[in-house]
């Protein structure tokens, strides 16, 4: 059976341990074995990670070892997916760069706290995981990222909704959910999750998720298919 690996820990606020039963039942529930572990020496090893078909961050932040970074970034780059949700991957390592480098963002404020309501709006024909989804409400935090330009964006989001020091600038449609590859790779992030009852609340978020997490763990049987070597990456690699 195709595997994943959940590595749940950091901030307790956003409720790691209850996101990750969730990722972890969605994910069986599609046919893949998920291994949820509490500690980031399950990233010990870039050939062991190579192994699993989806890798999904709930870890927000907290530090990583180089090394550790390094394993995963080796891993996706091969193919392994890579999913995450709010600051479980978006403001997971703040101080790690090349982390944010991969993920395609870094969260960087809520402005409003929790409980600001919003809507998210599918960006309709960007992709098949919002294929037939329709924009939602959301009452939560409103994300604001600092994001790559590279990144396909699924769904948005409009600020400012709340009078704070940002909101004397242009409205601004922030992304709420993405696509990217990372090498050989396929990366998914949604930024909705700051409690795991959002996925209650707002069953479309569940669904993106679902998705999102699915489509990341079919580029590592895509990339085996097509013959998709990884020389060309790994070799510039080295001096990360």
């Amino acid at each position: 059976m195709k595997k994943v690996l959940i590595f749940q820990g950091g901030w307790d606020g956003h409720e790691p341990r209850l996101t990750s039963a969730r990722f972890a039942r969605i994910m069986g529930e599609e046919g893949y074995a998920a291994e949820v572990y509490d500690t980031l020496d399950c990233l010990a090893d870039a050939d062991s990670l190579s192994e699993y078909a989806l890798i999904v961050a709930c870890w927000t932040m907290g530090t990583i070892p180089g090394e550790y970074r390094k394993n995963v970034s080796t891993a996706v780059g091969r193919g392994t997916g890579l999913a995450g949700c709010h600051g479980g991957m978006c403001d997971a390592f703040r101080q790690d760069t090349e982390w944010q480098f991969m993920t395609g963002g870094q969260w960087v404020s809520h402005p409003g706290g929790d409980g600001v309501e919003y809507t998210v709006n599918i960006r309709h024909g960007s992709s098949p995981i919002v294929e037939g989804l329709e924009d939602f409400s959301v009452k939560s935090e409103h994300y604001y990222l600092h994001v790559d330009p590279a990144v396909e964006v699924l769904a948005t989001t409009r600020f400012p909704l709340v009078n704070y020091y940002h909101s004397s600038n242009k409205i601004v449609d922030m992304p709420v959910a993405w696509t990217k590859f990372w090498g050989n790779g396929r990366v998914f992030y949604l930024s909705l999750g700051h409690h795991d009852d959002v996925f209650e609340k707002s069953p479309n978020a569940e669904v993106l998720m679902r998705r999102g997490m699915v489509w990341a763990a079919q580029g590592k049987q895509y990339a085996l298919d097509h013959g998709l070597t990884t020389e060309r990456f790994e070799n510039n690699a080295k001096m990360y």
